[in-house]
């Protein structure tokens, strides 16, 4: 009977001519409305407030307008892709001329490159769509360095502008270590962490911002060494938690812009117990032996894994 009664005055409703000039606030939402007389209530989350609602469809909405063609992720996450390569291959462009001209000294120019290139394209991340699509077309960016990098290391293909920018020595054959790990880590957390897992965030901004400001502030205020390594100093192990542990924060809230993370102090602190154990791993013997583009990635990832 109740239905009955609610169809007859939805019906009643409907024949009525509202005039078009009324205030938006006094207009119904419809002159057709649409009821649901099912015995399905639709489903409140109760726990969530409405600010934290608002706050995610922003989210959302900020997200789907940083990727160029919301209606076509293909088409977006192929100029993503170009977008970004250009802006890589530009910051590193940079950093080959100044090497060239000798504006810093060839360590320190080295490291800027270390520093700026990993954490310069994360800010390139938001151009490309959600899900493994747009994970695979960013890390073709890194990736794309990676066979360049080996084709400059094998001899194949000479480039003197890039091996005085990355090398300590001058040599091509450098390229096959350090240069490489570091772009195939970047190529790695890109593609199975992507920008929703603050696993591979705590590792690019460790490896690029944290190594890189342990090595230019060890050299240069790194006076107290290490007991257990000699090649290591008090100094630049605190600048690389410190580095790390800042760009991460950094880029923790700079991607919840965009609602691919949540942000919360208990992050922080993760992050932070990430960047401590990296800082650590780094000042070992072993990073020294091997390459800590190598050992700090691999701490950073298993560190992340158990704590995130």
């Amino acid at each position: 009977m109740a239905a009955t009664l609610a169809s007859t005055f939805v019906n009643i409703f409907s024949s009525l001519n509202i005039p078009s000039n009324l205030p938006t606030f006094i207009q119904p939402f419809s002159t057709t409305p649409s009821l649901n007389f099912s015995s399905k209530l639709p489903k409140f989350d109760s726990k969530t407030p409405n600010s934290t609602q608002l706050r995610e469809k922003q989210a959302t909405a900020v997200a789907t307008a940083a990727i160029m063609f919301p209606e076509n992720p293909l088409l977006s996450d192929v100029c993503g892709f170009l977008v970004s390569a250009v802006i890589a291959r530009t910051t590193l462009g940079l950093w080959e001329l100044t090497a060239k001209f000798d504006v810093f000294d060839s360590k320190l120019n080295r490291k800027l490159v270390h520093i700026s290139i990993g954490l310069v394209f994360m800010l390139c991340w938001p151009l490309f769509s959600s899900g493994y699509c747009g994970a695979f077309f960013a890390c073709l960016v890194p990736g794309v360095n990676i066979i360049r990098v080996l084709l400059i290391g094998l001899g194949i293909y000479k480039d003197e502008a890039t091996v005085k920018s990355m090398s300590r020595f001058g040599d091509y054959r450098e390229l096959l270590k350090g240069p490489l790990y570091y772009a195939s880590t970047i190529t790695f957390a890109c593609f199975f962490f992507w920008r929703t897992s603050p696993i591979g965030i705590a590792a690019i901004c460790n490896l690029c911002a944290g190594d890189g400001l342990a090595d230019i502030v060890g050299r240069r205020l790194g006076k107290d060494k290490l007991p257990y390594n000699e090649n290591k100093s008090y100094a630049g192990t605190i600048a690389m938690a410190i580095a790390g542990f800042v760009a991460s924060v950094g880029y923790m809230h700079y991607f919840s812009l965009f609602g691919f993370l949540q942000e919360s102090w208990d992050m922080v602190l993760q992050f932070l117990v990430v960047s401590l154990i990296s800082a650590l791993v780094e000042s070992l013997p072993i990073s020294t032996q091997l390459d800590d583009n190598l050992t700090v990635p691999l701490a950073s990832f298993l560190a992340g894994s158990l704590l995130f």
